[in-house]
């Protein structure tokens, strides 16, 4: 039982190399780095063992000198992407502009590696340094704000769907060139033709009162849905 206790649950609980046997010749680092790449190129399912062995001209029994099994890589390169973000920046000025900053950087980075939602859907955020790092760091920006510490959890988890949803979008979104299969303009006036049949009168009065829709911007959207939620999650609310 004491043995169970004791043993490691996460890959970075263990050394990243053994006190006997040959120095290593590749690092975690490079490992997760190398299956990023493959993630990228082919999609999550293209990750394996055998596939990153041969990516990096080796056999797939020396990789687990380095991890002790797939999920193991997986929560690796979960972390290697939360890496990518800068927490270079001080904190300490405006807590609402920095938080948006850091989850703009976050949208993007999903963005980049359209799997990384997905893998964290399947198996749930193993939180490697980067990620405790990123945790830190938003909870140094939201520091000055108002709230718990509980309501300020809750906020960098809305911070982290609102960033995982946008990246999911601007994933799908249509390729520059393509036929524009997702037109706004024209989803509007779908929607406002819809809502003149009359059979709707909420709809259309809601429209009515909205005026022309601004220009589609996801960008702007994503920011303004931030600086509207994030306050008032953390102004009054349940403790």
């Amino acid at each position: 039982m004491a043995d169970r206790e004791t043993r490691p649950t996460t890959v970075w609980s263990r050394p990243e190399r053994g006190a006997r046997g040959p120095a290593p010749e590749r690092s975690r680092t490079q490992i997760a780095a190398a299956a990023l790449a493959l993630a990228d190129a082919e999609g999550l399912a293209a990750v394996s063992m055998r596939a990153l062995a041969q990516r990096l001209g080796t056999g797939p029994a020396s990789l687990y000198r380095y991890v002790g099994s797939r999920d193991e890589l997986l929560d690796l390169m979960a972390d290697a992407v939360a890496g990518e973000l800068d927490l270079s920046g001080a904190t300490g000025g405006d807590w609402l502009d920095d938080l948006v900053g850091l989850a703009l950087q976050s949208r993007d980075a999903h963005v980049r590696h359209p799997w990384l939602a997905d893998l964290n859907d399947r198996r749930g955020e193993v939180l490697g340094p980067h990620a405790i790092d990123y945790l830190d760091h938003a909870l140094g920006i939201l520091a000055p704000a108002p709230g718990t510490a509980g309501q300020k959890l809750e906020a960098i988890g809305l911070l982290g769907g609102l960033a995982v949803l946008f990246a999911r979008r601007e994933s799908a979104a249509t390729p520059a060139g393509a036929p524009a299969a997702d037109d706004p303009a024209a989803r509007a006036a779908h929607l406002a033709a819809v809502a003149a049949e009359g059979r709707h009168p909420h709809l259309l009065a809601a429209l009515t009162a909205a005026g022309a829709p601004p220009p589609a911007d996801r960008d702007a959207l994503f920011v303004r849905l931030l600086r509207r939620l994030l306050p008032a999650m953390l102004g009054q609310g349940e403790p």
